[in-house]
């Protein structure tokens, strides 16, 4: 019953780390599989984040059994934008074995301490846009698939080795109405003040590449002081790009521009893919696309995977505009809930964005912890 930690060095061992999960919670009805071609992708070598990140990954091994796995990033970066030494943990799975996550939480750490770290946060990825936020509440709801989705003794276990919190994030499902919502008669007056309106006569591409870089640029702005940020590359940028545009339908992401024709928000939505990519299995072939394109173009929720409005324009109407745009969306597809990307909650001014709109219930809460080293 000896516990062994290997490094993972090969494409074999990372395949091992991609699909441990799926043995972890195969009996579990509300994890969602990751596409394996996404986490080849962001662990592996093409990742435009190495250039700025260092990273390891560790498995954990019983009697030749795998029991765990772990990432450990360290985001330079980030590290200078909030001046702190911090090594991360992300993608981290265990049984429920206390030595086990002893094992990976101490590989992680003497990592980065080696490399001059006096901090360990987690889960967090290698940007914003990864997978971050251990789940500490809504543990009987199927996960977004955008989102971490752990067993309730994950946390229990942290918290016994010393891991206290840093950070959370709550998750909302927001219930679309049926008809308009009083406060969308004022989207007129707002588009004459402020000179804002939506981009509606464009193809998805031809918006990806006249307003694509600009959005990027914008969540850069606008998520700047969020918790742990470093700003997207280019090189990132162009990663996403390639990733979200033949997938995004041009009717879920709503661009605000200004009267000089520069973006002034945006929301990206998709349709909710998570009983999708759980069919699917985490693979596209051969026949797992045929469940994702299914629920691409037919389905009753999406999910909300990023809402952003430069600093000028807030308090100013653009989010109406933006949420006048989505709501006609729904109202087109068929669509009656909308699952909110995790908000800080320190971040008052998204908390409350859909006050007096839409009604909204919190239905999951995420928590970055950390410990000293």
């Amino acid at each position: 019953m000896t516990l062994v930690l290997k490094e993972v060095q090969t494409r074999r061992d990372l395949g091992g780390f991609i699909a441990f999960p799926e043995h972890l919670y195969r009996n579990s009805p509300y994890w969602v599989h990751s596409l394996h071609s996404d986490e080849y992708d962001t662990l592996g070598d093409k990742n435009p984040a190495l250039e700025f990140c260092e990273r390891v990954l560790y498995l954990a091994y019983r009697d030749g059994e795998i029991v765990g796995r772990v990432a450990g990033i360290i985001n330079h970066n980030a590290n200078q934008r909030w001046k702190e030494e911090v090594v991360r943990f992300g993608w981290i799975d265990f049984i429920n074995d206390l030595e086990v996550v002893r094992l990976l939480t101490d590989a992680v750490a003497a990592w980065g301490k080696a490399r001059g770290c006096t901090k360990i946060k987690g889960p967090l990825g290698f940007s914003d846009l990864d997978k971050e936020g251990l789940l500490v509440e809504g543990f009987d709801h199927l996960s977004p698939f955008t989102v971490i989705y752990n067993y309730p003794y994950y946390g229990d276990l942290l918290e016994q080795l010393g891991f206290v919190k840093d950070a959370d994030w709550t998750q909302k499902i927001v219930d679309i109405p049926v008809g308009d919502i009083p406060q969308m008669q004022f989207a007129p007056l707002v588009e004459q003040r402020f000179g804002l309106h939506a981009v509606t006569d464009m193809s998805m591409k031809e918006m990806g590449k006249k307003y694509g870089v600009d959005l990027f640029h914008l969540i850069n702005t606008s998520f700047a002081e969020l918790y742990e940020y470093s700003p997207l590359t280019d090189k990132q940028i162009e990663s996403y790009l390639k990733v979200y545009i033949p997938i995004l339908n041009k009717d879920f992401v709503a661009v605000i521009v200004d009267a000089d024709d520069q973006v002034a928000g945006f929301a990206f939505c998709v349709p909710s893919l998570s009983t999708a990519f759980r069919k699917a299995k985490g693979r596209l072939f051969p026949f797992g696309f045929i469940h994702i394109l299914r629920a691409l173009r037919k389905n009753d929720s999406i999910d909300a995977l990023m809402i952003g409005v430069l600093p000028q324009y807030q308090g100013k109407g653009a989010s109406l505009l933006i949420f006048k745009y989505l709501l006609d969306s729904c109202h087109k597809y068929g669509v009656t809930r909308m699952y909110a990307n995790p908000q800080l909650e320190t971040n008052q001014k998204v908390q409350s964005v859909f006050d007096g709109l839409m009604e909204t219930h919190e239905f999951q809460r995420r928590r970055s912890y950390v410990k000293a080293l």
